[in-house]
């Protein structure tokens, strides 16, 4: 392996570290489908910021899809809230309606800026080496620093408010007569998703962070039962797809995400039939 492949793989096991860490409390919230709303939600953020400042990729450019991210997950909260409809179809009624607002935004004031193309949300791994940054006289790509940082920072989240995540993901209304604060907790952690999903985006790619976000998280349910070891269960899945997608990538000349992203599938197409042999043995 060439350096240029170690930070490769590097990025995807650091991206996959935050995602199957969050998306083991979305599927188990039942809110698996949460980044891919976001996904299409950040599109006007990014629209208005190359309005205002004329980039495509920029620290600008993150925070407004993040922000725009933070408000499609405002509003489907806000609709669930309402009794009116369940919180899969608000999630479906708040991030069409802003992703149709950036395609009005791009048709109507950057159709030629190919924003579509080249946002936030189309990154590629495979030149995430090529763009680096200076940190004390070394260059280092800036998509492992970013992914490194999101990983920390993921890592400390889910450390700090374990208790209350939890609980507020098992049984919410013990949570709040416990004094653990269930629902702010659970709204800090749509929000953690939707900075995280961003940020992803920007470095890597839509199809990495749906992958991991869903995929290893998946996986790890079927091995086990328990909140922890199901969450580093979903890690170690999301580090095997990462190293062995890559290798099968370059073998096969074929896309690194795309790659990945089939080696999570198979790991969990494995897990699910070893999980229903196991469950013929115990069956009496």
């Amino acid at each position: 392996m060439t350096g240029d492949d170690v930070v490769i793989v590097l990025i995807a096991g650091l991206l996959s570290t935050s995602c199957a860490l969050l998306g083991g409390f979305l599927m188990l919230r039942r809110q698996a489908l949460l980044p891919d709303a976001v996904s299409h939600a950040v599109l006007p953020g990014i629209v208005l910021v190359f309005l205002l400042t004329g980039e495509r990729a920029s620290a600008a450019t993150v925070l407004g899809a993040t922000a725009f991210g933070v408000a499609c997950v405002a509003g489907a909260e806000w609709l669930r809230r309402t009794g009116v409809v369940a919180s899969d179809a608000a999630l479906a009624l708040a991030f069409p309606a802003l992703f149709s607002l950036g395609v009005l935004g791009i048709s109507g004031f950057a159709s030629g800026a190919h924003i579509d193309l080249d946002s936030a949300i189309y990154g590629d791994i495979t030149f995430a080496p090529l763009r680096t940054v200076d940190v004390l006289g070394t260059p280092v790509p800036t998509s492992l620093l970013v992914t490194g940082l999101t990983a920390v920072c993921t890592v400390l989240f889910v450390t700090l408010l374990w208790r209350p995540l939890s609980s507020a993901t098992f049984d919410p209304d013990f949570a709040e007569l416990a004094g653990l604060r269930g629902a702010l907790v659970g709204r800090l952690l749509l929000v953690v998703v939707a900075g995280t999903a961003v940020v992803a985006f920007d470095s890597v790619g839509a199809i990495l962070v749906i992958t991991f976000f869903v995929v290893p998280a998946a996986t790890a349910r079927l091995l086990t039962h328990r909140l922890g070891p199901m969450l580093a269960a979903a890690v170690g899945v999301g580090w095997i797809s990462s190293f062995a997608g890559h290798r099968a990538a370059l073998a096969l000349d074929s896309s690194v995400a795309g790659t990945i992203g089939l080696t999570a599938g198979a790991l969990f197409t494995v897990a699910l039939a070893a999980s229903r042999i196991a469950r013929r043995r115990t069956t009496p």
